[in-house]
């Protein structure tokens, strides 16, 4: 088993490939300079920064309620378990949900068109490495299908979509 990896080399190297670009994203939002492209009045600044300020709280209580089985791959932990309580209990990606809130906050501070294209892509990445990942969560967990069925992947009360067996 290599690091964080599981015994399939090619899987392993796709799940590294998901956790590299992810971060270049996630530095390229956060190293941009701020641009003049709109104007940010007040009250959406305010809200803007509510909104980071609820994607990092969600983005740690996410880290927290997954406990051992926290991994930097989109793979499951051999030792780790299904996660259906705390903020698993309203969405399968707390965490990806969490960054996604706080890169939206930041695009409309930012008031950056390049920003903002790479928080779309940012999240477009997430929207691809979850379904990747919940491929393998339902070959790992024998409830994970019965569990995605009834939570909603990002945020709670959106309608959810069937996960595939196999992936």
């Amino acid at each position: 088993m290599g690091l964080f990896g599981g015994e399939d080399p090619r899987e392993t190297a796709i799940a590294w490939l998901f956790v590299v670009v992810q971060l270049a994203l996630l530095l390229v939002i956060f190293l941009l300079p701020s641009g003049d492209a709109w104007t940010v009045p007040p009250g959406l600044d305010l809200a803007a920064f509510a909104l980071e300020i609820a994607g990092a709280v969600l983005l740690l209580g996410g880290l927290v309620n997954l406990g051992p089985s926290l991994t930097p791959l989109p793979t499951p932990v051999p030792h780790g378990r299904l996660r259906e309580r705390g903020l698993y209990r309203w969405v399968r990606h707390p965490i990806y949900a969490g960054i996604m809130a706080l890169v939206v906050g930041v695009s409309i501070r930012a008031a950056s068109v390049p920003t903002a294209i790479a928080s779309a892509a940012l999240i477009g990445w997430f929207v691809v490495k979850a379904r990747w990942e919940e491929a393998r969560l339902a070959r790992r967990y024998p409830g994970y299908v019965e569990y995605a069925a009834r939570t909603p992947r990002f945020v709670p009360g959106w309608p959810v979509r069937p996960v595939p067996r196999t992936g």
